[in-house]
């Protein structure tokens, strides 16, 4: 790769996960706290995918029209299942339960572990064999954030706003795995597309189910947070994400590092939030983990070198 293209990838690498930075808080504004709440969580999770899911259907008809669709095969159905159940429900669902009851910036610093956790997941699901280095580096990333919840939650019972965030890390690594695995057949950008597309059944008896019954009475900003998670986190941002990847940078992955950052100082105007010492020096504990054990081998199963 040329030193232009390699501009160009960090460059869309960067509007991607400036686009999923604003997630929480927009998912924030969109629920609202708990002592006033806007929209359901279950709307705001069904009813983002299915209007990202509609648009995914419009692009898979123009990827066909000119004759570039790729279809699925008959092996890769149960993989788009389990991305489905990360990215498109179960992530976006348990984070939206959680915030209603935490502010977003105690959920960037649990998420904060979410590309430690996919590598685990993934080592585990490929059989490969981590190092004695990354395991300790997992160990150690996932005190710390179980510290913090603690911490936060003023003794050792977690309440079920942690719980929710830490189901929603394991079922989002999950859901990056099973895409990982259908990128390199399907293209990045067709992936995410026929998931939503295929998801639609689903997706959109269930938004109008749980869709306000007097839309009038959710305030502007609870609508603005959802029209965002709705066209950027569950649709444009993995364009430019799977763009940047696409061009093969080896660096991109590692700018997700400043995703929490991004989420954190989002927060702050966008939802008043207050940004304390502990919370950014817990965030910046766990990025640093999160680099390290990026940096750790992982072998592939059977080699014992």
């Amino acid at each position: 790769m040329n030193p232009a293209q390699e501009r160009e990838a960090l460059v869309w690498g960067l509007v991607g996960v400036a686009l999923f930075a604003a997630t929480l808080p927009m998912t924030r504004l969109a629920v609202g706290p708990v002592e006033a709440p806007q929209l359901s969580p279950w709307f705001v999770t069904f009813g983002r995918a299915a209007v990202a899911g509609l648009l995914s259907a419009g692009y898979l008809a123009w990827q066909c029209s000119q004759g570039r669709l790729n279809v699925p095969g008959r092996t890769q159905w149960p993989l788009l299942g389990v991305t489905a159940f990360g990215v498109i429900v179960g992530f976006p669902l348990f984070l939206a339960l959680a915030l209603r009851y935490v502010p977003s910036t105690h959920g960037a610093v649990v998420t904060a572990l979410l590309p430690l956790s996919t590598a685990v997941l993934g080592a585990l699901w490929y059989r490969q064999r981590p190092s004695a280095g990354f395991w300790a580096c997992a160990v150690l990333g996932s005190g710390l954030v179980l510290g913090f919840m603690a911490w936060r939650a003023g003794g050792l019972y977690l309440g079920a706003a942690n719980i929710y965030l830490l189901i929603a890390m394991t079922t989002g690594a999950f859901g990056y795995i099973g895409g990982a695995r259908l990128t390199p057949s399907l293209g990045a950008e067709q992936v995410i597309c026929w998931v939503l597309a295929c998801c639609l059944p689903l997706t959109l008896p269930v938004a109008w189910w749980f869709a306000p019954a007097t839309p009038g009475a959710i305030g502007a900003m609870a609508w603005m947070g959802f029209a965002y998670v709705a066209l950027f986190s569950m649709w444009i941002g993995f364009f430019a994400w799977y763009r940047a990847l696409a061009l093969g940078a080896v660096r991109v992955s590692q700018i997700q590092l400043v995703q929490p950052f991004l989420s954190l100082l989002f927060a702050v105007p966008l939802v008043g939030e207050r940004l304390d010492a502990t919370t950014l020096v817990f965030a910046l504990a766990v990025i640093a983990t999160v680099y390290l054990g990026k940096k750790m081998p992982i072998r592939p199963a059977g080699n014992p070198a």
